[in-house]
């Protein structure tokens, strides 16, 4: 009997083992909500890729080429704008109002040309380069026209003069250094020319 009951012990035994075993089997539910959190993850990384999109850090590079973009455009309305009051004989505050207009009319399509390009339609372009160059192009032609207003002789210097080139290259370099701080800021918010920025990605 003792002998029968060792048998019976040991047959037994393999059943045990296979008790002892049965825990690991759940292992394919623990993968499935790894699998889940790595999903969740991986989503979430994906929302934060397209977060790089919205309003991102403003450098000073991204600044000064915001700011040298509307100082081509304003050089190039002013310098027109003096051309032709000085060959129509007009009086220095006429001529200075058709620089600016014409300051701002250059300024903005420059804009409009890089906007248009990407295959926006015309009005929503008119609306994205009013939104981004307005503010920056009133800063830099108060400070360029003010710095030319209070330069003595200026106003009265003609085109053939070294004062008016003098002054009006002295003139943009001022508003250039004090428009770029202004375009950093409107850039940090995501305005400006960083709505323009996202029309060439």
């Amino acid at each position: 009997m003792r002998h029968e009951h060792d048998e019976h012990t040991h047959t037994h035994h393999p059943h045990t083992d296979h008790t002892d075993h049965s825990p690991s089997t759940p292992t394919p539910h623990h993968d499935h909500t790894s699998g889940h959190q790595n999903h969740a993850s991986a989503h979430q990384d994906h929302q934060s890729h397209h977060g790089h999109h919205s309003p991102g850090p403003a450098t000073w590079s991204m600044a000064a080429k915001a700011t040298a973009h509307c100082l081509t455009g304003c050089a190039i309305g002013e310098i027109l704008g003096m051309v032709i009051g000085t060959a129509l004989a007009w009086h220095n505050v006429p001529t200075m109002i058709l620089a600016i207009a014409l300051a701002f009319v250059f300024g903005y399509s420059l804009t409009l040309r890089g906007i248009l390009k990407a295959g926006v339609g015309f009005r929503a372009a008119i609306r994205v380069a009013l939104a981004a160059d307005t503010l920056s192009i009133a800063v830099m032609e108060l400070v360029d026209n003010g710095v030319i207003a209070l330069w003595p002789g200026a106003m009265d210097a003609h085109l053939s003069d070294g004062l008016f080139w003098t002054t009006l290259a002295l003139s943009l370099a001022i508003a250039f250094v004090l428009t770029t701080p202004v375009n950093r800021w409107l850039i940090s918010r995501g305005k400006g020319h960083a709505v323009v920025h996202q029309y060439h990605h």
